[in-house]
């Protein structure tokens, strides 16, 4: 019999696969309703054929399904790197129509919240993750589709096999405590133990057993005293039961120690009081807020940088007086810019005049890209976390474009309306905590970037003169608003004479700002 047996479908984000299974070793299907549609994959499994077929071919039907055709939505990568996101609510509802470009839902990415729009016209036939649902891997299902109108009511009670599954799952068991792996291992001739349950544990031991969660209490000790020492918990560190475990099976631990041996186990005091005794508690009232998913892919991304970009650094110290001193000329003629505005700008000129810094690095070929454009991407702190939407050609764009750019850059991330495009990409970037009273800080690279400018707030100094032979009357010294910036630089891609020479420009084109202009 040459009819193949179906026996699993293979989900991608373009096509679905039907994987078969032939009854017959390496020989090819002649039954006729497949002969058309198995040349398209093909794996060796043992001594198994399995073949494949292409979800186009049938039209978005599903084999062995009652249900009538419709299409199973994944949710969408719209960010490079997004590998999971939330739905942040649902446009639309089940069985509502809608055409190309109809926003249907908003997701919020690692980046932004973004509307996911319809490619088609069609119904939304149902919704398989609901508003708030968290975390979702991309690719994941999220609703279904249907062309037409009426086999909407045959997906009211659809429940999709991922969450039939989970609520198929039994809740893990709390595991029970075998008293032959819970009690210590410890044999030998033990001292007798003549001290408290208070002082059963050394401090060595009680630190080497709490940093690893394990109860060491229910070891007999060979110290003095029958105390439990350090080197008695080395030697069972396998076989110690974890607090965890003790904590939630206390009557299974009581049940344990009961049984126990004189010999083999010390008498056991309270498991609970031990594990909590050292844990300092909160003062007050407190509330637990649960991290969202765009802080989450930050503190993610920036501990792979600084674990595996090779970051140093170099600062200089940028005289603005001459920067106020133009701000108060431009803002008599009704053009406002701010400091930053011109942070970005000399900083676009620096990057162009020392191209090696506005650089990205592939980190799996190896190879370093020299951009041939000036995109900054400037911080803006959002109340969901971090964004840094793009100044694209910062070079060409003169002080009142730069403004006006960055103020409705930062509006719209302030209000998760960015593009994708908006923010995605960049050669460089700037973050300035100038404004919030910070003095200097280190800034951690964004890969693939080359680098990134900290910048911190001006501050006044007095500034010595310098003496000149043969005068009598000396200059006094003078007060300057004096600015700090710190480059941190990826050192597989510039070195420190290329940072030492982008620098010195930066601070050229900030320190005498009528450069700006050439």
């Amino acid at each position: 019999n040459h009819n193949p047996l179906i026996f699993c479908k293979i989900n991608t984000s373009k096509y679905m696969y039907i994987a078969v299974l032939d009854s017959e070793q390496y020989i090819p299907h002649k039954h006729t309703q497949y002969t058309q549609y198995t040349q398209t994959m093909m794996m060796l499994r043992g001594t198994t054929l399995i073949r494949a077929i292409r979800r186009d071919i049938f039209h978005k039907q599903r084999l062995l399904s009652s249900l009538p055709p419709h299409t199973v939505v994944g949710l969408p990568a719209l960010s490079p790197t997004m590998e999971a996101g939330n739905i942040g609510g649902w446009k639309i509802e089940e069985g509502s129509a809608f055409d190309a470009g109809d926003v249907l839902c908003e997701i919020e990415t690692d980046k932004a919240t973004v509307d996911f729009e319809a490619q088609d016209e069609g119904y939304l036939a149902k919704i398989i993750k609901p508003d708030g649902s968290q975390d979702i891997p991309v690719g994941s299902p999220v609703c279904i589709f249907v062309d037409d109108e009426d086999d909407v009511a045959k997906f009211v009670d659809y429940v999709h096999e991922e969450d039939t599954a989970a609520a198929a799952a039994v809740e893990e068991e709390v595991p029970s405590l075998d008293v032959n792996t819970s009690t210590a291992v410890a044999t030998g001739d033990a001292p007798k133990r003549t001290v408290s349950d208070e002082y059963l544990l050394t401090p060595a031991a009680r630190h080497l057993s709490q940093s690893k969660g394990l109860d060491a209490t229910v070891l007999v000790g060979t110290g003095k005293g029958g105390r439990v020492t350090k080197g008695d918990v080395l030697m069972n560190l396998e076989s110690l039961p974890s607090l965890s475990t003790k904590s939630v099976g206390a009557s299974a631990t009581s049940a344990a120690a009961a049984l126990a041996t004189p010999a083999a186990v010390a008498p056991s005091p309270s498991v609970t009081a031990i594990a909590t005794s050292d844990l300092p508690q909160p003062a007050g009232t407190y509330e637990d807020i649960p991290n969202n998913n765009m802080r989450k892919v930050i503190a993610k991304r920036l501990t792979e940088s600084k674990r595996d970009v090779p970051h140093f650094y170099t600062s200089v110290e940028v005289e603005l007086d001459e920067v106020l001193a133009l701000r108060k000329k431009l803002a008599k003629n009704n053009v406002k810019v701010s400091v930053n505005d011109l942070i970005i700008k000399s900083s676009a000129l620096a990057l162009r005049d020392v191209q090696q810094v506005n650089s990205t690095y592939n980190a799996k070929s190896g190879k370093v890209s020299v951009s041939s454009t000036v995109d900054i991407s400037v911080a803006v702190a959002t109340p969901t976390g971090l964004i840094t939407p793009i100044v694209t050609e910062a070079d060409k764009r003169g002080l009142s474009n730069i403004s006006d750019c960055v103020k409705d850059l930062a509006t719209r991330a302030r209000d998760g309306k960015l593009k994708p495009e908006e923010y995605q990409g960049g050669t460089f970037t700037i973050s300035n905590l100038g404004m919030f009273g910070i003095d200097e800080f280190s800034a951690v690279i964004n890969p693939p970037q080359a680098a990134i400018l900290a910048v911190g707030g001006g501050k006044p100094k007095i500034i010595p003169t310098p003496y000149v032979d043969g005068v009598e009357e000396q200059e006094k010294p003078q007060v300057k608003t004096i600015m700090t910036a710190k480059l941190s630089a990826d050192r597989r891609v510039v070195d420190e004479a290329t940072a030492a020479v982008f620098m010195n420009a930066f601070q050229q084109y900030l320190g005498q700002p009528h450069l700006l202009s050439l």
